[in-house]
């Protein structure tokens, strides 16, 4: 079942499209993250962000650091002229922001996932934007596209079930990220390659998607040879798995998915455990009840621990018997308002293996994520 946020990745604005006939575009020539001055015009308005501001600066005069401030979202306004180029970053200056943001701004212990999410979105909605405007090639503006995308994936993955009470807009988080694909996939789209990471991309779009009618048939518009890439096959069979219902397969494989594969599907894992465990209500509950070890379910729908099953069962009126089981009593399963998001420490969290977030964001990913096509045979 689809989430109800639109598929396509085109939420927003067209903001990759290539110019008019006739129409140039400039190269950026800004060599920071942050204009000049844009930080200057930000500190004197006190518009910093404290992730920007330099140590010991944080009293009443706030300064910029140029090696934290990071250029802010702008909407362009109707008849304003282009900015020149020195306000725009080239793709290397890009590609180092989004480094940046991935390696000092992600892992901040100080502040809240909510508070780094907020932040972290809105400075790569910047770097999208500064790429749009500016006559980047096909192949370089897709590695930044690739690397913010990874990013913003990761940073949203991390929010958890308390996002709504935090800084954060889960609801806008969503549509950039539907955004940061659409733009993304239309770079791709227009075939100068190569993309080594596409179909590892591809494949994310439809795990961010799942169930998804139009997601499922835009991946299977794609051509043979990235169809049967390793990384995209094995999403069609996770989103495969979960329009069936088959929690066994479904789980099994959401084991084995990669770290940003497993951030991109995180947002469908509520739901299709409380399709398994209706499943389950329907199929074991009796008047008198059936038991069933609490154990069973944490290896079938691979949660985190007994706790969590008891807190997954207890939120679906299912009763327990002690400790370790849970009793299906006929009438007694409910479903109200959102499925517990859970953790997800074992279907996501401990997927870094030791890595940081920069190193998976700025490597090619493992095996699974590099676009080496196998025969359809």
């Amino acid at each position: 079942m689809h989430l109800g946020r639109p598929a396509r990745g085109l939420v927003g604005g067209d903001m990759t499209r290539p110019p008019m006939p006739g129409c140039e575009l400039p190269v950026g020539t800004c060599p920071d993250m942050c204009p000049a001055a844009e930080r200057a015009q930000r500190e004197k308005e006190r518009r910093l962000h404290r992730f920007e501001v330099a140590p010991g600066c944080l009293g009443d005069r706030p300064r910029a650091d140029p090696q934290r401030a990071v250029k802010e979202y702008s909407r362009p306004a109707a008849g304003k002229a282009r900015p020149p180029p020195n306000q725009l970053r080239p793709p290397p200056v890009l590609l180092a922001t989004v480094r940046y943001l991935a390696g000092e701004v992600a892992e901040r212990a100080d502040a809240s996932p909510a508070e780094v999410a907020s932040f972290v979105a809105d400075r790569l909605r910047a770097v999208r934007l500064d790429l749009a405007l500016q006559g980047a090639g096909d192949a370089e503006a897709a590695v930044v596209l690739e690397a913010a995308l990874a990013v913003l994936l990761a940073v949203v993955a991390r929010l958890g079930p308390d996002a709504a009470r935090g800084a954060a807009d889960p609801g806008l988080l969503q549509a950039q990220v539907q955004e940061g694909f659409g733009s993304l996939r239309r770079c791709y789209a227009r075939g100068a390659g190569p993309h080594p990471r596409q179909a590892a991309f591809q494949g994310l779009f439809l795990l961010y998607n799942l169930g998804s009618v139009e997601a499922l048939h835009e991946v299977l518009q794609l051509p043979a040879a990235l169809r049967f890439c390793p990384a995209l096959r094995t999403a069609l069979a996770v989103d495969s798995a979960f329009r069936e219902g088959n929690a066994a397969r479904l789980f099994r494989l959401l084991r084995t998915l990669p770290y940003l594969q497993s951030c991109a599907v995180q947002c469908h894992v509520g739901r299709a455990r409380r399709g398994a465990l209706a499943r389950l209500a329907r199929a074991l509950s009796t008047p008198k009840g059936q038991t069933l070890p609490l154990g069973f379910m944490i290896h079938l729908l691979a949660l985190d621990g007994p706790e969590e099953a008891r807190e997954l069962c207890q939120a679906h009126g299912l009763p327990l018997d002690g400790q370790e089981r849970v009793v299906f009593l006929r009438g007694r399963y409910t479903e109200e308002g959102l499925p517990p998001a859970g953790t997800c420490k074992v279907l996501v969290g401990s997927k870094l293996g030791g890595r940081t977030l920069e190193e998976v964001v700025m490597a090619e990913e493992e095996d699974e994520g590099v676009d080496r096509p196998t025969s359809p045979a």
